[in-house]
């Protein structure tokens, strides 16, 4: 099945989980060709373009945020664009190794031959106790049930 525009429910879920998957690597070489190479993002209060920026962006990022594990669900979609919503949780390494989980929207738009050349992501993290955590080790982050009350 293609995972390039235009999109169909079932290839927008797909396109979400593939992605899920490929951050869920942490790993910014392999990311970072899924977008074109003038891809440009905003990830909260940072602008940034092309995939050697997005590269060292998640470079950085990783090494913040440890312990990462991430869902995205799909929330919306039309030909070449999709929007998800997204819930991962990390141990912050510039705060004392305290969990906590982001809560957010992303929306995405895609070239002809299917990877990213925009992204747009709103997060808001809230500091969390480790027995609350969802996405603890050897769990499926797919299979936690994430009700409206974290919409």
């Amino acid at each position: 099945m293609s995972l390039a525009p235009p999109f169909t429910e079932e290839t927008a879920r797909a396109k979400v989980k593939k992605a899920q998957d490929l951050w869920n690597t942490q790993d910014p070489k392999a990311i970072a060709k899924a977008y074109t190479p003038d891809s440009i993002w905003r990830n909260r209060s940072t602008f940034i373009s092309g995939t050697s920026a997005i590269e060292d962006f998640l470079t950085k990022k990783w090494e913040k945020e440890k312990s990462y594990r991430l869902r995205k669900e799909l929330f919306a979609f039309t030909g070449d664009k999709i929007a998800v919503q997204f819930w991962y949780e990390y141990q912050d390494s510039h705060d004392g190794m305290k969990w906590k989980r982001c809560y957010g929207l992303e929306d995405w738009t895609f070239a002809e031959d299917g990877r990213m050349r925009k992204r747009q992501m709103s997060g808001n993290d809230v500091e969390i106790e480790e027995s609350q955590r969802w996405f603890v080790d050897g769990i499926d982050v797919n299979s936690i049930a994430i009700g409206e009350a974290h919409w």
